[in-house]
């Protein structure tokens, strides 16, 4: 046997003694290491939801803030997002307002704004998650608005008159800002100061939206433009491209709505978990 064929074998048999020697699991305590991790992720997690239950902002636990109003059935997530000038904001019934939303009436804190109130979110009002309501003047939100994720209404924006002045240095210009009732906003939209929103307006995804919209409108793009309206006697034009949506017939009880959602195979089985003779 040459030289190299033996200190290749000798390699070898190494190698094989280090494989008997080594465990398969390199982390003995793999299993012991897991269960604590485990027990923390629980608890962890048992926490925050402990923490989401009791951050929560109610008309009967509102914490530390004071709004002028907050109707019943109204809830404010936990974590909110930055509140202040509560004196000056409605929160109607039956509202839902989603984690880390913003609601601020006045530029900054402690400003005395005056007897009425600055920011009106009506019944039955969703604002989605990160939302932001910025109210240095009035915004109305009217009752069964729906907000998605991330949606910004503001009365205030930066001005630019001076081309010498730093934009953030320039007074801002304010204009009251009304969202008509039972609209419905997408996600990321923008509601610039001035908008007036008439009743039951769409405002699609990641529009930008100033001046006014009648009612039963669908606004898109930035700036937002009508691209579909409601006639009354030729419905909606353009037509929509979807069937309407069928009514839940009179009479059904919740349990049958269930068993509809169940796949075929669940509904052919019986309760008892046997097959059919």
């Amino acid at each position: 046997m040459g030289r190299t064929s033996q200190v290749t074998a000798r390699i070898a048999r190494r190698a094989a003694d280090y494989r008997e020697r080594v465990p398969k699991n390199r982390n003995t305590f793999s299993l012991l290491a897991r269960l604590p991790r485990r027990a923390a992720s629980r608890a962890v997690h048992r926490g925050w939801a402990w923490a989401q239950r009791a951050g929560a902002v109610t008309a009967e636990h509102p914490g530390r803030l004071r709004f002028r109003a907050i109707g019943p059935g109204t809830r404010l997530a936990f974590p909110q997002g930055t509140v202040f000038g509560e004196r000056w904001i409605e929160l109607g019934a039956h509202c839902v307002i989603g984690e880390q939303v913003t609601l601020t009436a006045g530029m900054m804190p402690d400003l005395d704004l005056g007897p009425d109130t600055v920011l009106t979110v009506g019944d039955g009002v969703v604002l989605g998650r990160g939302s932001h309501v910025i109210a240095d003047t009035t915004v109305t939100i009217g009752s069964d608005t729906y907000c998605g994720p991330y949606v910004y209404i503001t009365s205030t924006n930066h001005s630019y008159d001076d081309p010498h002045e730093p934009v953030g240095r320039q007074w801002p210009r304010m204009e009251p800002v009304t969202v008509g009732p039972g609209c419905w906003i997408g996600t990321g939209a923008v509601i610039l100061p001035g908008a007036r929103l008439g009743r039951n307006v769409v405002v699609a995804a990641g529009a930008v939206v100033r001046g006014e919209v009648p009612d039963h409108a669908v606004v898109a793009g930035a700036p937002a433009r009508v691209v579909r309206s409601w006639d009354p006697r030729k419905g909606w034009q353009p037509p929509l491209r979807t069937p309407a949506p069928v009514p839940i017939p009179e009479g059904v009880t919740p349990e049958q709505l269930l068993a509809l959602a169940e796949p075929d195979e669940a509904r052919d089985t019986p309760r008892g978990g046997g097959t059919a003779p």
